[in-house]
């Protein structure tokens, strides 16, 4: 149980590629990243991360109407049935070939694929009881290029299909007399989208060159005539004689007539450039179309007269998908180039969702003293700070010029410094999100990594190109001391947190440990037999763990510095071979190594990571490998495979060293440096797969680690886990409502902690009186004492009896204190969380009492300036109805606001009569 840690979430990357999707009830954004998926709850501000991956990126979705179950397929066409309610793969499918779009039909009984120059309809899963989920219905053809866009009839009996040969076609999802397939054009690039109106059998059609066609049906849905076999064309064995009479009768056939050609480059200023459409989406009962064009800007028309509603520019590269939600109110926006996802309401010009990830790879994190919070830096000069509770990054800091190397949280966690190769070390206020305070040397130098005392007042920052150690003081801002003694780049920093004692790692194979209030010299060298890529002290700070360039971890004692240790983990990292490397995975993983250790939270463990896709967890007391996590299986990634692959051998050698162009789809796009907009020079590449930085939480219930694919957090998941306490025959459920009926509710909440069900403690705990809680708290069992401190850490995070968890908080705390401290370390975690959770609590609700008292403030004084005016103008008016009362001025004050309730009465009266 102790290392049963679970993927939890992704952060640091919104988007990749593919298209987004609302759930049916437009609450939520269903955005793939990479190989996996997240979905966005914009109603409860929470993120969350499947624990559902692929084999390679994700290209494109479908949700079923009722949003029950997800089509996702990837780059080689594997296709997974994934339950949203159980959040997990129910089937696999694979269609052998990229798939351009999946839809299901408004009825949710079909769903229709786009496949090469074929559509594949297929019975929609769970509607029919069969073993085999996918089953294909029918199969059009027709097209003379790829299919690329579907859309249905809103009864889900016609769909029509845009393609790459600038030709939109109708088809019938069931046989027809009057409709068999129409063939449109009247293009001259491929199609992007094509939609039918609501109800009718009317459609747009959008081609990449920024045309767009209307078209008007002569027949309406209910003119579609079914078609019925006749008892001759039943006994016809010849397939060709059943074609040719069914189409020896052409009249009553649908005909489509075109009304309208229109044109985006009209829209766009005299003179501008005009990009070319990649995204559109179009809410059938509003009217409003919207199209992404390459250089970032968007357009919302009002159909069929194409009106212009609005043209914005959100980014500096191509809008990858856009789509509606139910109502048509918001709209969400993907950016592939920037990672960036956005969700707008375009009636009031607003954003609901803005979010997106570190433009190139995350190099540093690190946690907040309570966990709360994860801030990251970035090659690509940013740093984030993220929620661990939401998965929102709610601040960007963009005041470096060069990538990030380094962060760290201060002690008090109110602060976050930053290292930078721009030669700056800077200090930003969470408070007032500003950068208060930056740290220069008196030459240029490229600092590679950063860390600060426990006080927070010495700050230390190891320089890549000068091979010093600096010194600043946070107070004035000013240098101390310049450190010299290394013979190479400066590689990591690490501060006791039990003593003024620095540790600093180096290129030159040296660890020298730094008295930096006593004395100028090195106190200690420690001489290792390889390039020192990583240092970290034990939280007890009485050891030192070193990594080194021959994959090895050492272990030193601080007060004597004598080594009592070594881990060997060459064989742990695994082998891995690029496609473009000459030599066998075997050998390759001689020059690999841990390049960012961290302790557990009780120090008792010790993680590794590198340039592997894996994560090692040690014993450091055994010196053994207890676990290792495997962070991704996403083959998009170069690195992932032992053995190349034989399909991509040839005669004249690997296929990855032949270089195929801008229509290769299987790496990311990478643009020449300083071109922004329309860079015809971009070339492709895979990304490789490696850890950059891990560290461990403080409440010792999770880790994160920066990746190649965004930041993986692993957390230990309680609630699927059931684990009693000391069970007999008799402890059921029923028992225990019998001794919580009969109020003995000691024992019964002892009952259930050894049942050990999470909903039967919260009944038991929340059935207690109010008045009984001092009782049952100094009676209580030592050893239970520490099971309910555990679930008062988590139950006041999601509870709304707030004062009811903290009353028993407080009293545990008064009771057991003594005893609690001689066992601190093995509850440190709970007490960590503990802190965590009411921190949280206590933050949001001191910004809703800080709101409501500035609406008060501004009622009141409302309400004493109308009585003033009042008493002005009407002098004639008797005494009594002149001085009215503060509680009737506000009651119509709140009564012209719209906000007089009954409620809100109630408290104003309240509020009034304590002042």
């Amino acid at each position: 149980m102790k290392f049963a840690y679970k993927f939890s979430n992704l952060l640091g990357s919104v988007y990749r590629k593919g298209n987004v999707l609302f759930t049916p009830d437009g609450n939520s954004v269903i955005s793939p990243v990479g190989n996996r998926i997240s979905i966005f709850d914009l109603r409860n501000n929470k993120s969350e991360t499947l624990p559902i991956e692929t084999q390679m990126n994700i290209t494109c979705m479908a949700l079923s109407p009722d949003g029950y179950t997800l089509i996702v397929v990837n780059e080689s066409g594997e296709a997974l049935l994934c339950s949203l309610i159980s959040k997990s793969i129910l089937h696999s499918y694979h269609f052998h070939r990229p798939i351009h779009q999946i839809k299901f039909s408004p009825d949710g009984k079909k769903f229709a694929v786009t496949r090469e120059d074929k559509i594949m309809l297929f019975h929609a899963p769970g509607k029919t009881r069969e073993f085999n989920p996918f089953v294909l219905q029918r199969t059009f053809y027709g097209a003379y290029d790829e299919t690329v866009c579907i859309d249905w009839t809103t009864d889900s009996r016609v769909l029509c299909v845009g393609s790459k040969d600038m030709n939109t076609r109708v088809y019938g999802a069931q046989h027809f007399k009057n409709l068999v397939v129409y063939s449109m054009g009247g293009h001259r690039d491929a199609i992007v989208g094509s939609f039918f109106e609501a109800n009718s059998l009317d459609l747009y059609s959008i081609s990449q060159c920024g045309h767009l066609c209307v078209y008007e049906c002569d027949t309406d849905l209910d003119g579609l005539i079914p078609y019925k076999p006749t008892r001759t064309d039943e006994q016809e064995d010849n397939k060709d004689k059943k074609l040719s009479k069914t189409d020896e009768n052409t009249e009553g056939k649908i005909l489509y007539k075109r009304l309208a050609k229109h044109s985006f480059k009209d829209c766009r200023p005299e003179g501008s450039s005009y990009p070319r459409v990649t995204s559109v989406d179009y809410h059938k009962s509003t009217h409003i179309l919207v199209t992404g064009f390459l250089d970032g800007s968007f357009f919302l028309h009002e159909m069929p007269d194409f009106n212009l509603i609005h043209s914005l520019n959100i980014s500096e590269q191509s809008i990858a998908s856009v789509r509606f939600n139910n109502t048509g109110d918001w709209i969400a926006l993907a950016c592939s180039g920037l990672g960036q996802l956005l969700v707008w309401e375009w009636q009031s010009e607003t954003y609901v969702l803005k979010q997106q990830g570190h433009f190139n790879n995350m190099t540093c994190l690190a946690y907040s003293p309570d966990g709360q919070h994860l801030v990251t830096g970035g090659d690509d000069a940013k740093v984030k700070v993220w929620n661990t509770s939401s998965g929102f990054c709610f601040v960007t800091f963009n005041e470096h010029l060069g990538g990030v190397t380094g962060v760290i949280f201060t002690q008090n966690g109110q602060v976050v410094l930053t290292s930078s190769l721009d030669g700056t070390v800077r200090a930003f206020d969470l408070n007032r999100y500003r950068n208060f305070r930056t740290f220069t040397s008196p030459r240029p130098v490229q600092f590679s990594c950063i860390t600060v005392d426990n006080s927070g007042d010495i700050v230390c920052a190891g320089g890549l190109d000068v091979f010093e150690i600096f010194v600043w003081s946070m107070q004035t801002g000013r240098l101390l001391e310049v450190l010299a003694g290394h013979e190479g780049p400066v590689s990591s920093l690490s501060f006791s947190p039990k003593q003024s004692l620095l540790a600093s790692g180096s290129w030159d194979k040296s660890v020298k440990l730094w008295d930096v209030f006593e004395n100028k010299g090195a106190k200690e060298n420690m001489i290792v037999n390889s390039d020192v890529l990583a240092v970290v002290f034990r939280p007890d700070g009485e050891e030192i763990a070193v990594s080194t360039l021959d994959a090895q971890i050492t272990f030193w004692n601080a007060q004597n510095v004598v080594q009592t240790g070594s881990l060997e983990g060459r064989h742990d990292l695994g082998y891995s071979r690029k496609e473009i490397d000459k030599i066998t995975a075997k050998k390759s993983s001689f020059g690999k190594a841990f390049n960012t250790i961290c302790y557990s939270a009780d120090g008792k463990c010790l993680l590794a990571a590198g340039q592997s896709k894996n994560v090692c967890i040690y014993s450091i007391q055994d010196q053994i490998l207890m676990k290792k996590f495997e962070i991704s299986c996403n083959m998009s990634f170069d690195g992932m495979e032992e053995f190349l692959d034989k399909k991509k051998m040839t005669e004249w050698g690997s296929l990855s060293l032949v270089d195929q162009g801008e229509g290769d789809e299987q790496g990311q796009s990478l643009s020449l440096p300083g071109v922004k907009k329309g860079d015809m020079s971009s070339r492709h590449w895979k990304p490789e797969v490696r850890v950059s930085c891990i560290r461990f939480s403080p409440t010792g219930r999770s880790w994160a680690a920066t990746t190649t694919e965004g930041m993986l957090i692993y957390s230990l998941d309680q609630n699927l886990v059931f684990d009693p306490y000391d069970l007999e025959i008799e402890i059921t459920p029923v028992n225990v409502r019998k001794k919580l009926f009969e109020k003995e509710y000691s024992t019964a909440l002892i009952l259930s902690f050894r049942l050990n069900e999470s909903n039967l403690i919260q009944e038991v705990l929340e059935s207690i009186p109010y008045s009984d809680i001092d009782v049952i708290s100094e009676n209580l069992p030592e050893i239970y004492v520490d099971k309910l401190l555990n679930y008062l850490a988590s139950g006041i995070e999601s509870s709304a009896h707030i004062q009811f968890y903290l009353k028993w908080t407080n009293k545990l705390l008064m009771c057991h204190g003594p005893k609690l401290k001689q066992r601190s370390q093995k509850i440190m975690t709970t007490l960590r969380s503990m802190q965590k959770n009411i921190t949280r609590k206590y933050d949001d609700i001191g910004k809703l009492c800080d709101h409501n008292r500035y609406s008060m403030d501004y009622i009141i004084a409302l309400s004493k300036s109308k009585r003033k005016h009042t008493q002005d103008a009407d002098d004639s008016e008797s005494e009594s109805e002149a001085s009215r009362s503060d509680d009737e001025c506000v009651g119509e004050v709140l009564k012209e606001v719209g906000d007089a309730s009954s409620e809100d009465e109630n408290f104003m009266s309240n509020f009034m009569d304590t002042e």
